[in-house]
């Protein structure tokens, strides 16, 4: 058909091939734990039934298995159990839970996405959400957006409101989320970038193109293709060992450890000097000397959440919907520790910013 782009099909489920892979990466969590939400829920991503619409402090979510992974996007919220199984809860108008909500008020309250492969990990945006299983495969649903709208998620303006395949011909290790993108990092060292390209995010496409793809379309920007960069590894190419995603921009880390970047920049975002967006990656040296008490960290609309290496949680930015755990709806320009009487006692594992609302995942400190 024209305008389809040949690509190899999938292993068939069942065969020789598909036992011999099992990837692994230092981003797979596998301590359990508890899953608490605070902010504005309107919509059903706090988790806590139709009732609850705003929290100003953590509160526990209820669910059938212990978590090892959680996920804040836009307006929906994605917990990985222990088991590899997913549940979702929040928004789901263009499809980003994977499940039917139907019944009344279904989306407000955990439930399992339909998967019969173990996922290792999860990454979830503003209306999309996507799974990496054991076998380095990725499923994804939902859509991606540009400023005018929906531009669909493996087809032009097609959503997909349950799991579906994206063709990739190898295995990948690890996936992360901007709000409209998806990275994806492969077990050789590649990465693969889809979805919206506006401010530079996928690193692939340039200005010219960036919006709806230019002349070839949507499909330069929704059939995930190689970042090039040029290096020193395999056939003339870096190799990343990571990568991370705010909003609208993409880190990426080589396996010598330098830092490059691409996206928005308005607010400095990518440590550069200037604002100006950048559509290919930038080396960034400024990271050079940079801190290490921070182990993880999370950029939601308008406010970030880190933790540091003693398992308390910090935020910062926007607190207009209680997001930032102070109790209060003032700003705050600095990290400040949130408290709140579900995280007495309990260490915080990682943490999540979506738009309006913020997930944590905690277990109990050790009882002394």
């Amino acid at each position: 058909m024209p305008g389809k782009r040949s690509v190899k099909n999938p292993v068939p489920e069942g065969s020789p091939e598909t036992k011999k892979v099992k990837v692994s990466h230092p981003s797979h969590r596998s301590q359990p734990g508890l899953v608490l939400t605070l902010g504005q829920g309107n919509v059903g991503q706090l988790g806590l039934g139709e009732d609850i619409m705003e929290r100003k402090k953590p509160a526990l979510v209820t669910l059938p298995e212990m978590v090892v992974q959680v996920e804040a996007g836009g307006m929906h919220t994605v917990c990985l159990s222990q088991t590899g199984k997913i549940y979702t809860f929040g928004c789901n108008d263009e499809g980003a839970l994977g499940r039917d909500t139907s019944a009344e008020g279904s989306e407000t309250s955990p439930g399992p996405v339909e998967l019969q492969e173990k996922v290792v990990q999860v990454s979830a945006g503003d209306s999309h959400t996507a799974a990496l299983t054991e076998d380095g495969r990725v499923f994804v649903w939902g859509s991606f957006r540009d400023n005018n709208g929906v531009i669909g998620l493996l087809e032009p303006m097609k959503t997909s409101s349950v799991p579906v395949l994206l063709q990739l011909d190898e295995p990948v290790v690890k996936i992360v989320s901007g709000n409209d993108h998806l990275v994806m990092l492969t077990v050789d060292g590649d990465l693969f970038t889809c979805g919206c390209g506006e401010q530079g995010q996928l690193g692939r496409v340039p200005a010219l193109f960036a919006n709806r793809g230019g002349r070839k379309g949507l499909q330069r920007l929704l059939v995930p293709q190689l970042v090039p960069v040029r290096g020193k590894g395999r056939r003339g190419k870096m190799c990343f060992q990571d990568a991370f995603c705010g909003a609208y921009f993409t880190f990426a880390v080589t396996r010598e450890g330098h830092i490059y970047g691409f996206g928005l920049s308005n607010y400095h975002q990518l440590g550069t000097q200037d604002t100006e967006p950048c559509f290919s990656p930038q080396n960034l040296t400024c990271f050079k000397n940079s801190t290490k008490s921070w182990v993880g960290f999370s950029g939601g609309q308008h406010h970030t959440v880190c933790v540091d290496s003693e398992g308390r949680a910090f935020a910062w930015g926007m607190g207009t919907n209680y997001q930032l755990g102070t109790g209060e709806e003032d700003d705050v320009w600095s990290p400040v520790e949130m408290t709140g009487k579900q995280l007495e006692n309990r260490r915080v594992l990682a943490v999540s910013s979506g738009g309006q609302h913020t997930v944590l995942l905690v277990s109990d400190k050790e009882q002394s």
